[in-house]
């Protein structure tokens, strides 16, 4: 009789004993869970902190139209005593604010489409048409030949002005520009071999 009751005694305990280790392991996996949940909440919407960053560009933009406007006003008022030479120069000054404006727009709208959030305006009648198909690789590649639409207007001007110029001023331009064409051309093709590695794998996975 006492050995029967000292059995049950142990047989309640080691129920008691495991029950309190599974609880405990629920507990420490509930809050892991909770914990990994909160992180990758964290993470996912550090993305914002980038929110800034494309407001301070809308910023930039308006210091450009400011500018664009005091050049042509500049250019109306002297239009009499420029010299044609000094009046291409400043339309140059012009499209090359024009070409920056343009970056600007394409980082701004493509950047936040991309790393923050979609901006829903899928159906608006402005929308600009290299947005419906815009992504990290698409806009590395835009942006390239933004840089070297806007180093080819530098590059210009300094022909223009090459008897003031000093000639390692104009070399080092020079290599500048091919630099960034090089630099193009290289991320196009990564960018159709990825594509190409894509499409492979996708037919791979049907």
């Amino acid at each position: 009789m006492i050995l029967n009751t000292h059995t049950r005694v142990l047989f309640f305990f080691a129920v008691l004993c495991r029950l309190v280790s599974l609880m405990r392991n629920t507990i420490m996996s509930s809050s892991k869970t909770l914990f990994e949940r909160g992180l990758a909440i964290t993470i996912f919407s550090s993305r914002w902190l980038q929110a800034p960053l494309y407001l301070g560009l809308i910023v930039a933009q308006g210091i450009y139209v400011h500018r664009f406007t005091k050049e042509v006003w500049h250019l109306v008022t002297s239009l009499k005593v420029y010299t044609e030479t000094e009046i291409m120069l400043v339309v140059l000054n012009l499209i090359d604010v024009v070409m920056i404006s343009n970056l600007l727009i394409m980082v701004i709208i493509g950047g936040y489409e991309t790393f923050v959030t979609r901006l829903g305006m899928d159906n608006h009648p402005d929308l600009p048409e290299w947005l419906d198909h815009v992504n990290a690789n698409t806009m590395k590649i835009k942006l390239s030949m933004a840089l070297i639409g806007i180093s080819s207007i530098h590059l210009l001007k300094t022909f223009i002005e090459a008897a003031k110029m000093q000639e390692a001023t104009i070399k080092w331009q020079v290599i500048i520009h091919v630099t960034f064409i090089i630099s193009a051309i290289a991320l196009a093709y990564t960018t159709k071999l990825s594509q190409a590695s894509l499409e492979a794998l996708s037919a791979n996975k049907h």
